[in-house]
């Protein structure tokens, strides 16, 4: 008998094999999905809020108003407890505020209690996103970094198109707005699930390739904020004015669809529920939900091409300028005239192609290497600023004038601004070497 041993080399589900890697990465971006689906459901079941509810536009806008008010807080605080407890034990805390915030939302029967819901969920959720970048940055540094990036940010923008597209017939499928908040609580629970697997799978990893944790980028560090030029102001202002012209007005788009258009909010469609929601979807552009969620889907399926196109081009300061250009004339069509609102929408799903495409990656160019961290930090914390004021203002508009008209007036002013920030970073760039227009 010979005396042959057999090398065997890792198993195919190693931590060190691909395949590994990658469901790691399925796991880690199931993190955010239920958090995107939950931000959105009070926009996506507005209309049924206001009559069930009784609730006024104003409100409605402070429910996102509170969720950015704890967002500006633990964005000052989330990334340093990362680096101080690790990704794994953060993001679990992380993930079950989200959770009680959710059951909060879920089961309140006051509007007080829905605030409350919706403080802690936003505590969680923002540095959620924050240990997911971390959680990223430690399997696939090196490796599939930016590929990893993508494909969590089209998993929990798919939370969001799911959202809008699927809120509102839940509601009148089981009969009450109430039926939609459980189900966001429900996807909650599932991203909560995710986390649980992800542990144990970064434990095996940690143990049998020595991983060590990434430490967070996106804190501030305040001594840093000193060292920054004038072109990286006027990417923050421009960064705050357009997300403040995005979100807070999907917030409440719709109600004003439905209360302005009368567009249905499902598409008409016997049979099952998954039957209706499938239809749904095929109607995507003829429901209010639907068209609220185009802006998100356009970034979802173009995303990868604009910054193909950043890349390729360069030009990353025109681009904001084009972006922020077209965002105007948008909101001014919607606001006074009849033309159908998905048009605009494609606009302004354009704008949301270009303008974050080229916004982010400029931000490493015009910020030296080690503040880089405390550039992004502050970006995310004056954005959450504007969050936190433009949707309350956006409903408490609609509450005085009895239209939206004023708020399409507001939102057309942010782009008007967001433009002569772009404008001025242009001019900004050309005194630094044009940087953010080279290839």
């Amino acid at each position: 008998m010979s005396n042959i041993t057999h090398k065997t080399g890792p198993s195919s589900f190693h931590p060190s094999t691909k395949l590994y890697r990658f469901t790691v990465l399925f796991f880690v971006s199931m993190l955010t999905f239920g958090s995107y689906f939950a931000y959105d459901i009070i926009g996506a079941i507005a209309p049924r809020l206001v009559e069930e509810m009784g609730a006024a536009r104003s409100t409605l806008g402070g429910f996102y108003t509170m969720y950015s008010v704890a967002a500006i807080i633990s964005v000052l605080i989330g990334g340093f407890l990362i680096d101080w407890i690790g990704t794994r034990k953060a993001s679990m805390i992380f993930s079950l505020l989200v959770l009680i915030g959710s059951v909060f939302v879920a089961f309140a029967d006051s509007i007080p209690v829905l605030f409350v819901g919706r403080f802690i969920f936003g505590a969680g959720s923002e540095p959620l996103v924050v240990a997911q970048s971390a959680i990223l940055a430690r399997w696939f540094k090196g490796k599939e970094l930016a590929l990893s990036f993508g494909i969590a940010l089209t998993v929990s923008r798919l939370g969001t198109l799911f959202s809008f597209n699927m809120g509102e017939l839940i509601a009148s499928y089981y009969g009450g707005y109430r039926y939609a908040l459980i189900a966001a609580m429900l996807f909650v629970l599932i991203s909560v699930l995710a986390n649980v697997v992800y542990i144990f799978m970064d434990r095996r990893g940690e143990r049998l390739l020595k991983l060590a944790d990434s430490e967070t980028e996106d804190k501030i560090i305040f001594k840093d904020i000193k060292n920054f030029k004038p072109a990286f102001w006027y990417i923050s202002m421009l960064c705050v004015l357009f997300y403040s012209a995005v979100f807070p007005f999907t917030a409440l788009s719709t109600d004003f669809f439905v209360d302005k258009w009368g567009i249905a909010r499902v598409a008409e469609a016997s049979g099952g529920f998954l039957y209706q929601a499938f239809n749904n979807f095929l109607h995507m552009f003829t429901t209010a939900g639907g068209i609220s969620s185009i802006i998100i889907f356009a970034s979802m399926v173009l995303a990868p091409f604009a910054g193909h196109l950043v890349d390729k081009t360069g030009k990353r300061a025109s681009l904001m300028i084009v972006g922020s250009v077209i965002m105007i004339p948008a909101y001014l069509m919607m606001g006074f005239t009849m033309i159908f609102p998905a048009i605009s929408m494609m606009i302004l799903g354009a704008a949301f192609v270009l303008v974050p495409a080229a916004m982010w990656p400029s931000v490493p160019l015009i910020v030296k290497k080690e503040h880089v961290g405390t550039a992004f930090g502050l970006i995310t914390f004056i954005q959450n600023i504007g969050l936190a004021l433009f949707p309350y203002l956006n409903g408490l508009l609609r509450d005085l004038t009895n239209s939206y008209n004023s708020s399409m007036l507001m939102f057309a002013g942010l782009g008007v601004l967001g433009l002569f920030f772009a404008i001025l970073l242009k001019r900004a760039d050309k005194s630094i070497g044009n940087v953010l227009e080279r290839a």
